[in-house]
């Protein structure tokens, strides 16, 4: 072979070879030619399990993609734990996961304190931790954990919001905070004072309560016993049941802002009582199916046809099935971005790179970035007030 003919050939072999090892299939553990698996925490047991339904919402959305053919023709292999809202079980559950079942990833598990507890293992184990069902601010923290990604607005952009609106309407409110003695609790009330700046003086009395308290009687008379005419109700659902109702019945009637994780129709203002919870403040990002004026809109009659045929035991009235299924439908898109390269680390690209994405469930204005150096998909809301039926949105979409 001459020497010009040997180098041709070198150089073909050079240009071709890569080009087809690229166009080959790529799997982690957890992913192959006809199934991805994906773990899942959910506390369908124990103090915050009403929040259980979102588990159940997302497995009857994979079982509706699974029908039409999958993701790329392969069927989502769902294993959604009962973790009771424990650190140490989630701890327990997220390990069977990762290494028994050898998921590929661990999608949109709930709770601040579970999440923080398998934080560093799973970013050690660089198994992606994808769009968390929690708010606090270290799930966006690329830098440090680039196996973490958020599935909400930042808690303390959400208490931001709160507190700006206090400063523009009532400038000289004494404010009462009934918060969740741990992460998720102190992360928003850190947002919230760090909004009010050098007004967080108009905090008159803050006050804890514990995940195994059984009730907030105490907590809501101190409050009112500290003269505090505005009411920031930093609680899962069914404490934020607990405070609106106690508050009503014993007379105090405070300007209330409830935390957009208990804004549920069905699973927290009814049980409160929906004439006691009328007047309470809020904000949102996705649309509330008990508002006429979503009625007729496509994306939530399509959601309404979903929940009678894959998951009619659950509630139309529950916001919380509106953002399991907005949440499953993030999942699948960035599972069809990745292609045939379901590696980890690819999976973790796509999730940073959403460029403009409008969910149809979400609200008018608020869309999905995200990027190398931004791990909150979620960063735009709108203030609502319930009026004794429904939420009422107002004002205009607020954040980026």
């Amino acid at each position: 072979m001459s020497v010009c003919r040997f180098l041709r050939s070198a150089v073909f072999i050079f240009l071709v070879v890569p080009l087809s090892v690229q166009a080959q299939k790529q799997y982690d553990p957890g992913a192959s030619d006809s199934e991805i698996k994906i773990g899942n925490l959910m506390p369908y047991s124990g103090p915050a399990s009403a929040y259980g339904t979102i588990g159940k919402v997302e497995a009857a959305y994979f079982r509706k993609i699974n029908d039409a053919g999958g993701i790329n023709g392969r069927k989502i292999n769902f294993i959604s734990v009962d973790d009771g809202y424990s650190p140490a079980k989630a701890v327990e559950m997220t390990r069977r996961l990762v290494e028994q079942d050898q998921v590929l990833l661990l999608f949109n598990s709930l709770g601040t304190p579970s999440n923080s507890a398998v934080h560093q293992y799973l970013n050690a184990k660089q198994v992606p931790q994808l769009f968390v069902a929690s708010g606090a601010s270290k799930w966006g923290d690329p830098k440090h954990y680039p196996w973490t990604m958020g599935g909400q607005p930042n808690y303390r952009t959400e208490g931001g919001i709160y507190a700006q609106h206090i400063l523009k309407t009532r400038p000289n409110a004494r404010i009462g905070v009934l918060y969740q003695n741990d992460d998720y609790g102190k992360d928003y009330l850190q947002g919230f004072k760090e909004g009010l700046g050098d007004q967080a003086k108009l905090i008159v009395s803050e006050v804890p309560y514990e995940v195994n308290d059984p009730t907030l009687d105490t907590q809501i008379i101190a409050l009112k016993g500290s003269g505090a005419d505005v009411f920031f109700n930093i609680s899962t659902p069914k404490f934020a049941a607990m405070a609106i109702r106690k508050a009503y019945d014993i007379g105090w009637h405070p300007l209330q802002y409830l935390n957009n994780l208990s804004i549920s129709v069905g699973s927290v203002l009814t049980p409160a009582g929906l004439d006691k919870a009328a007047g309470v403040l809020s904000v949102a990002y996705y649309k509330d199916p008990t508002d006429p004026r979503w009625a007729g809109d496509p994306a939530i009659r399509d959601w309404a046809a979903f929940m009678r045929k894959y998951y009619p035991e659950g509630s139309r009235s529950d916001s919380l099935n509106v953002y399991g299924y907005a949440l499953a439908q993030m999942l699948v898109q960035v599972l069809q971005q990745a292609g045939d390269g379901l590696t980890r680390a690819n999976v973790m690209r796509q999730a940073a790179n959403l460029k403009d994405l409008q969910l149809p469930l979400a609200l008018p204005g608020v869309r999905i970035n995200t990027s190398p150096t931004d791990f909150f998909p979620f960063e735009s809301m709108q203030l609502q007030r319930f009026d004794g039926k429904q939420w009422v949105l107002f004002g205009e979409v607020m954040g980026k």
